[in-house]
């Protein structure tokens, strides 16, 4: 792979920024050890946008939301959000820029209330001291009522009012699965990246996440990029869709494209497309 200089690389981002797309990943590429994860991974994604990464298990995918949203640092690469470098930023201010995600393994307070769970999104919007925060006082008071009216919101929009001061532990997994989405709401994203929000469902269950995904797409302009293992949720609801096998991109492009490339079929689809 070949170096580059800072004014090289400060110039091509300039470039890339001038194409106006939301989110620009060049290059990604993440070891452990000797262990190649992602090579020369590149993508973009434009607002408004449902973009979907998938591929078979170990390709990659998680990776590259680990690295967006901070919890890995790629040895190599960039990832422009709104022509800001997001992996110069460590994951506080990526989420002040409006990020957001959800986890492949529900990552939730299993005894804290639905309500106290989706609170904890909003507070990247808190803003008063701690001696304020302290006494409960003044400002802080003002701010608790606020977010915790927006809190509300989401919680009617995710349809899930009657378990609102239910103990998350207590729930099972396929609402706990919507409560994380409200969490990440929460952060009032402009993209949502969301890693198999479909996964462990049954068939209404999958239906009803994937009406708010769509709602949350269409309703509140929020960008998503998508992993996910249900194809039929995949080509129904993605513009574009990346597929990744063993941490290299092989192909991109609209649903019907990826659904036709022999490199897919091969890498990830099998015998199951040929039949």
């Amino acid at each position: 792979m070949s170096s580059t200089t800072r004014e090289e690389r400060d110039g091509y981002h300039k470039r890339l920024s001038s194409l106006n797309h939301q989110l620009i990943v060049d290059s990604l590429t993440l070891s452990f050890g000797g262990i190649r994860v992602l090579e020369d991974v590149s993508f973009y994604v434009d607002k408004c946008e449902v973009f979907s990464i998938i591929g078979p298990n170990g390709a990659g995918k998680t990776s590259i939301f680990n690295c967006l949203s901070g919890y890995y640092v790629p040895q190599y690469g960039s990832a422009l959000f709104e022509g800001i470098e997001l992996l110069n930023l460590n994951p506080s201010k990526r989420a002040a820029l409006g990020m957001a995600r959800t986890f492949q393994n529900i990552e939730l307070f299993k005894n804290m209330t639905v309500l106290d769970n989706i609170m904890l999104g909003r507070h990247r919007f808190l803003k008063s001291g701690v001696f304020s925060g302290g006494f409960f006082w003044g400002k802080t008071i003002k701010e608790e009522v606020d977010n915790r009216l927006e809190a509300e919101k989401i919680i009617d929009f995710l349809e899930i009012e009657s378990i609102r001061k239910k103990t998350v532990g207590e729930l099972p997994y396929g609402l706990q699965k919507r409560v994380e989405l409200g969490r990440a709401l929460a952060m009032v994203p402009k993209i949502l990246l969301l890693d198999e929000p479909a996964a462990g469902m049954n068939l209404e269950e999958t239906e009803d996440i994937v009406r708010f995904i769509l709602d949350i797409n269409e309703e509140f302009g929020t960008t998503v990029v998508l992993i996910e293992h249900d194809l039929r949720v995949v080509m129904d609801i993605s513009k574009r869709i990346m597929c990744l096998d063993f941490g290299k991109k092989i192909a991109e492009g609209a649903p019907a494209e990826i659904q036709s490339n022999p490199k897919v079929i091969e890498a990830y689809f099998g015998e199951q497309m040929k039949n």
